[in-house]
C-alpha cells in the first residue's frame, strides 16, 4: 500500500459563473545545547569567481564540466573530502534562482512569500541530494503566522515543487510571517511499507536554522546548513545555500579545517544573508564547495540541474473525488453545477461537469486509497 502525504489540490466550491540575520550553524549533535551560531559580518571586497580563482588543488580541467558561470542555470553540486579510511565530510551547495522566479510568476508571490519558499526549496534540494531517484523528501512548515505555512517536496532527481499558504502575504520579517509551530519532514519511497516521519518545533522562523535544528535533533545528524534568498520586487536575484555533513570516522583535524573554511566563507560573503552575497557576485555552488573543502582534497560526487515539476493531472483530481463520500460529491454538483479544483503547486485549474464525473465513477475500479 502506498501512502500519500502531500496535498494534491484544494477543492474549491465555486459556481460556474525585515531580512533575518543569517548564521553559520557549527557542527552539531542531537543536543540543542551544543548548537552554536556565529553571526559574522565583513565588508571585505570579493570579486566574482573564475577559473583562475580555484582555491583547492583541483585542476581546472577536472572541474570544467561542473562550471556554471554566473549561475545562469540552477544547479545542485556535491563533493566529499578524501578522508580515506578515516571518513570525511560531504558538502552540497545549490542555486535555484530560476525555480523561485518561476514560482513567483506562477503564484503571484510577494517578496516575503518568495523568500520563504526559496529557502524551503534550497533546504529540500540540499537534504534530498543523494537519495534514490523515486525517493521523496517533504518538508512542511506549519506556523501560526500570516504566511499560513509552506511546503516543499523534492526527490533524488532534483525535481521540486511547493507552495506557500498565503502567497500574497504583506511586508514583514520572515520570522513574523512564519510564526511559531512545527517543522515536519516525511521521507517516502513507492516500495517502502511505511514512510519515515520526523517533527520538531519552529524556534527562529528563518527556515534554514529551524531545519538545521531538525536535522540535529530528530535525525541525529552533525551538520551545518545555511540557505537564503535575495528578492527585489518581483525578481529573485539569488537563491541558494549549502549543507555540510560530518561523515562517520571524520577526524578532529578535518573538522577543524572545515570550521576554519566556514569562517572564511562567512567573511567572503560579507553580509547577513549567507550565502546570497557570494551568489550575487557570481560565485557558483562549485566555488562554494571548493572553499569549504579547501585543503581537504575535494572529490566531486554529483551535479544536478533541479527543475520545478508538478505531478497534477485530472486523474489525480478524480482520485481525490473518489476518496470523498459519494453523497458529498453529489451535493457539490447539485449546488455548484461542476467540480472545480486548483492545484496548490502549479495553480492549474481543473473543471469536471456532472456528466464527466458520472462517467468516470461508472468506469472506476479498485480502491482509490491504494492507487
Amino acid at each position: 500500500m502506498k501512502t500519500t502525504f502531500e496535498p494534491f489540490i484544494m477543492l474549491l466550491v465555486t459556481l460556474s459563473a525585515r531580512p533575518c540575520l543569517r548564521s553559520v550553524v557549527a557542527f552539531s549533535t542531537a543536543s540543542s545545547n551544543t548548537l552554536t551560531t556565529r553571526r559574522q559580518q565583513s565588508h571585505a571586497l570579493f570579486s566574482s569567481s573564475s577559473d583562475d580563482d580555484i582555491v583547492n588543488g583541483n585542476s581546472k580541467a577536472s572541474l570544467a564540466e561542473y562550471r556554471n558561470k554566473n549561475n545562469v542555470k540552477d544547479q545542485v553540486f556535491s563533493a566529499i573530502s578524501d578522508g580515506g579510511s578515516d571518513g570525511g565530510v560531504k558538502v552540497t551547495a545549490v542555486t535555484c534562482r530560476n525555480i523561485v522566479n518561476e514560482c513567483m510568476i506562477m503564484h503571484s508571490m510577494t517578496e516575503v512569500a518568495a523568500a520563504a519558499l526559496g529557502r524551503l526549496f534550497s533546504c529540500a534540494l540540499l537534504c534530498s541530494n543523494g537519495m534514490q531517484d523515486q525517493q521523496t523528501l517533504q518538508i512542511t512548515l506549519s506556523g501560526d503566522g500570516p504566511l499560513r505555512g509552506a511546503m516543499a517536496i523534492a526527490n533524488g532527481m532534483g525535481e521540486v515543487r511547493g507552495y506557500a499558504g498565503s502567497p500574497a502575504v504583506g511586508a514583514m520579517t520572515l520570522s513574523e510571517a512564519v510564526g511559531k509551530g512545527a517543522v515536519q519532514v516525511v521521507k517516502n519511497h513507492p516500495e517502502w511499507p511505511n514512510p519515515y516521519n520526523g517533527i520538531t518545533s519552529i524556534r527562529h522562523g528563518d527556515i534554514d536554522r529551524d531545519i538545521g535544528l531538525y536535522l540535529a535533533e530528530s535525525e541525529q545528524r552533525s551538520c551545518a546548513l545555511a540557505a537564503a534568498t535575495s528578492i527585489n520586487g518581483i525578481l529573485c536575484k539569488a537563491a541558494g545555500g549549502y549543507l555540510v555533513e560530518k561523515l562517520p570516522g571524520c577526524t578532529d583535524e578535518t573538522m577543524k579545517k572545515v570550521e576554519e573554511n566556514l569562517t572564511k566563507l562567512v567573511k567572503l560573503d560579507g553580509g547577513d544573508n549567507l550565502p546570497t552575497g557570494l551568489l550575487l557576485r557570481g560565485m557558483t555552488p562549485v566555488d562554494i564547495v571548493e572553499i569549504i573543502l579547501e585543503g581537504l582534497d575535494m572529490q566531486p560526487l554529483q551535479q544536478i540541474e533541479p527543475r520545478y515539476v508538478c505531478l497534477c493531472t485530472e486523474d489525480r483530481l478524480f482520485r481525490a473525488l473518489r476518496l470523498l463520500p459519494r453523497e458529498e460529491v453529489e451535493d457539490i454538483l447539485e449546488r455548484q453545477e461542476q467540480i472545480e479544483a486548483r492545484c496548490q503547486f502549479c495553480g492549474k485549474v481543473y473543471r469536471m461537469s456532472p456528466d464527466q464525473v458520472e462517467a468516470r465513477f461508472a468506469a472506476a475500479t479498485g480502491d482509490p486509497s491504494r492507487d
